[in-house]
């Protein structure tokens, strides 16, 4: 069974549901003020209302949690209403985790792009969260909750979203929870069988790194200091440049004009790639605002709610 949290989510919500198969999706819809629920009935689901939010409480956790209290399947996947899936998706990440022993399993997809700034600056954005996450060695990090997949009886004995309702990264703290349990888990790829649409635009691309900031923080505040670390040395390209192309180095800075293009190539994988060296420094301003914002423990603001992070 598919358990799909949803706020506000009426441009996207009936894809989603079409993707998967019938009398498979429950739609918790999170006090939506538009046709959400109404769209997803329409599409195939079922529909529950999320009960009311706790006190501190994160809505997607608590629509979560309302969703697994209605099902009784041997395998949950919580998604996002902004995915949608290839028909083979279920049987084959469920069968992973079954032959592998897995009882909860966060699965990236692809993600979509729209605009020249998601375009530009999403792809760029991952190889960085990659680079923290490669440095530091940090699995938890890794665990996201846009689609993941988990054993009900698995789930239901760590205390499931109820146990994580107050933390803004509840993907991270069930990773934990589970750990400390000692159950098996892991993160993994599906490359063209799931599909996702991360942010929209600029100030969707802003929001979601503040909300990763918040992550890196409560994880390993070291995983922050490389991704921009390694932001700030990236943006020695273009003044490197400018020097070579001053001293008439004239291959030199052929060479180095192409190497923000090159070395992102497998994140951008076509024409976007092109666009890597104003993504160097485009980015920097949302990567600034991110961490001022981790560091004083600002709000944030995310589908119409004002969230604040709990360690």
């Amino acid at each position: 069974m598919v358990v799909i949290p949803a706020r506000n989510e009426e441009a996207s919500i009936a894809r989603a549901v079409r993707s998967l198969p019938h009398d498979t999706v429950i739609v918790v819809d999170d006090h939506s003020g538009d046709r959400t629920a109404e769209l997803a009935r329409e599409a195939g689901a079922g529909v529950l209302p999320a009960p009311d939010l706790p006190r501190k409480g994160i809505g997607k956790s608590n629509a979560c949690a309302a969703g697994a209290r209605a099902l009784t399947s041997r395998w949950v996947l919580f998604t996002d209403a902004d995915t949608w899936f290839e028909p083979e998706f279920l049987d084959a990440v469920a069968g992973w985790a079954e032959a592998n022993g897995r009882s909860l399993l966060s699965i990236y997809l692809d993600p979509e792009y729209r605009g020249i700034a998601e375009h530009a600056l999403i792809p760029y954005a991952r190889a960085l969260a990659f680079c923290g996450f490669g440095c530091v060695n940090v699995p938890h990090a890794l665990f996201t909750g846009q689609c993941l997949l988990a054993r009900l009886d698995s789930y239901n004995f760590i205390g499931g979203h109820g146990a994580v309702i107050e933390h803004l990264t509840e993907d991270i703290k069930l990773s934990m929870l589970a750990e400390r349990h000692r159950l098996k888990l892991a993160a993994a790829r599906a490359p063209g069988l799931g599909h996702a649409r991360l942010y929209e635009g600029y100030a969707g691309v802003r929001n979601g790194i503040e909300r990763q900031a918040f992550r890196f923080m409560m994880v390993n505040p070291a995983i922050g200091i490389v991704i921009l670390g390694s932001a700030l040395l990236a943006a020695l390209w273009l003044p490197t440049l400018a020097w070579l192309a001053w001293e008439k180095q004239w291959i030199g800075a052929a060479a180095l004009a192409l190497v923000p293009t090159l070395l992102l190539w497998p994140w951008y994988r076509h024409w976007s790639a092109l666009l890597a060296p104003v993504a160097v420094y485009w980015i920097l301003p949302a990567l600034g605002r991110g961490l001022l914002s981790a560091l004083l423990g600002r709000p944030v603001r995310w589908k119409g709610r004002t969230v604040r992070a709990v360690s």
